[in-house]
């Protein structure tokens, strides 16, 4: 009888600890968003996981830990460097529009960043170490870089908060098209023209 050989890393189920996980961080996105950080608790993000709390702890450590976790993202930019200097504003908000009709964790992390100060901090910081990056790429001036990358978030974002949060009518009931002509043109000032 001759032993066949392990199955490859492809073919192998996941682990029950990566099923785990995952459950643990989309309860705590969904609790996050619904209670904002303080209210949210270890023992009511076990429960709706269907887990022991102490598997929380186990793999985050503490709420903190948790909330490092589940508020992980990754804006996934695109490679700006093959788009046309005066179509990256335009490439941008199409980009983050995608991502917010995709994904809900980014929408689910601006609804804690609005109510709760570590939250608040945590968007910041996914914007600043992301979007900065492409400001520096096509500003006239890479000084300016912090500046403009901020103006791009505060257009995002508040398009965003009144479209996927406060669900301002006229902002749901626009296209994609229709938001890509009228923000990106602005966040295209913001990234290359001239300073004021």
């Amino acid at each position: 009888m001759t032993e066949s050989a392990p199955a490859s890393s492809a073919e192998a189920p996941p682990r029950r600890s990566d099923a785990t996980r995952g459950a643990i961080l989309a309860a705590a996105r969904e609790r996050f968003a619904a209670d904002g950080y303080e209210r949210a608790t270890i023992r009511a993000i076990a429960k709706d996981a269907r887990i022991d709390p102490s598997m929380v702890m186990r793999y985050y450590g503490n709420k903190e830990g948790l909330f490092a976790a589940a508020s992980a993202i990754d804006l996934r930019l695109p490679d700006l460097t093959a788009v046309p200097r005066q179509d990256v504003g335009r490439a941008l908000v199409a980009h983050f529009l995608d991502v917010w009709e995709k994904d809900d964790v980014l929408t689910a992390m601006l609804r804690v960043g609005v109510t709760n100060t570590t939250g608040a901090e945590r968007m910041q910081g996914i914007f600043r170490d992301q979007l900065l990056p492409v400001a520096r790429h096509v500003c006239p001036d890479p000084a300016d870089a912090p500046t403009r990358a901020g103006l791009c978030a505060s257009q995002i974002l508040g398009m965003a908060l009144t479209r996927y949060v406060l669900r301002f009518p006229p902002a749901v009931a626009l296209s994609r098209e229709d938001l890509v002509d009228w923000v990106g043109p602005t966040v295209q000032r913001y990234l290359t023209a001239e300073r004021p």
